[in-house]
């Protein structure tokens, strides 16, 4: 009797085992679902490390709805002196990263209160996830949600005419393409946006780690079944390698001398460390002025990604500096 139970058991495990792999070959899902536990364990330890540098003189409204979608929400912070003042601040709109499948503005909250402690408005964006959203509903909510910005201006001590499109690893992909977007007509077109600003009104961008170029990216070693996961999620589709989407997402084709001044850094450790470069000298041939954070690749400690978020790290420091400067430089 007791090795028939076992048979049984056996029988099980095998079955299980084999329709757990069929679950992961026939939907994203089962994928997506561990790289979301990663992701917010990860910035959960992030946050941790980031409170003791977060001022307490910045007020903060959560969860206002920019949008229609469930997750068309946006997290507001300004220093309390302009909140006392009605004052008008320079903004940086800032879109979280994730793999365009994870994370959420909640992740950003400390280091964006840390910014705003110097003198800013600064916004964080969520926006739909793959696979229950698709490319490019992100851009299309980013979009949404700086018309929603400029109508509710004054409440959020929003300088129209100051603003900065800003974000880390995916969040940087869509921050670049709705610039873009902005700064040429024919592209929005071609993606049939919108812009809810003027080009006059984006000051700059601000790119972390972001992949821009789709075809160049290195698919070998353990990073393959990441972006298998990834754009697979992201696109719909679980074999796109002729999709022509992939051109049009790919922004660093899509530059022009409209582009606003950008600042891009990545550490250099991170996989996708080539196309920080890559974006940059895109935009550079392009007559626009870039300021560039990147480190040799012999830097120790090896800077991994979203390593601007590290403030324990000298480079995280000077990200954050660097940073703080290209903003002063162009929000004048």
């Amino acid at each position: 009797m007791r090795l028939r139970w076992i048979g049984y058991l056996l029988v099980g495990v095998i079955a299980a085992g084999a329709s757990g792999f069929a679950a992961f070959e026939l939907s994203p899902w089962p994928r997506v679902l561990l790289l979301r536990y990663a992701f917010e364990k990860s910035a959960s330890e992030q946050n941790r490390t980031l409170e003791k540098y977060v001022p307490d003189n910045i007020v903060e409204l959560r969860d206002q709805r920019y949008g229609a979608s469930a997750d068309a929400l946006l997290d507001a912070y300004f220093p309390s002196e302009a909140d006392k003042a009605g004052k008008l601040l320079p903004t940086i709109v800032w879109i979280h990263g994730g793999a365009f499948v994870a994370g959420s503005k909640s992740a950003l909250g400390p280091y964006l209160k840390i910014l705003s402690a110097r003198g800013y408005a600064v916004m964080g964006v969520d926006y739909s996830l793959a696979p229950s959203a698709i490319y490019p509903t992100p851009v299309f909510e980013a979009n949404e949600a700086l018309s929603y910005l400029i109508n509710n201006a004054t409440r959020l001590h929003i300088d129209a005419n100051k603003l900065f499109l800003a974000g880390d690893s995916a969040g940087s992909q869509i921050a670049a393409q709705l610039a873009a977007v902005i700064a040429d007509p024919t592209y929005a077109a071609a993606l049939r946006v919108a812009p809810a600003i003027d080009r006059a009104a984006l000051k700059g961008v601000v790119l972390f780690c972001g992949v821009y170029d789709l075809s160049s990216l290195n698919r070998s070693g353990d990073f393959k079944n990441f972006l298998r996961t990834v754009m697979w999620a992201y696109f719909g589709r679980r074999d796109g390698a002729d999709d022509p989407r992939f051109d049009e997402f790919s922004v660093n084709k899509h530059m022009t001398a409209q582009f606003p001044p950008t600042f891009v850094s990545v550490g250099n450790a991170d996989p996708l460390a080539p196309q920080s470069v890559m974006i940059a000298d895109a935009i550079r041939a392009r007559g626009v002025a870039v300021d560039e954070l990147f480190f040799p690749g012999d830097h120790d400690p090896p800077l991994p990604h979203e390593f601007q978020f590290n403030l324990d790290r000298e480079a995280g420091r000077e990200a954050l500096e660097r940073l703080s400067a290209f903003l002063r430089q162009h929000a004048s």
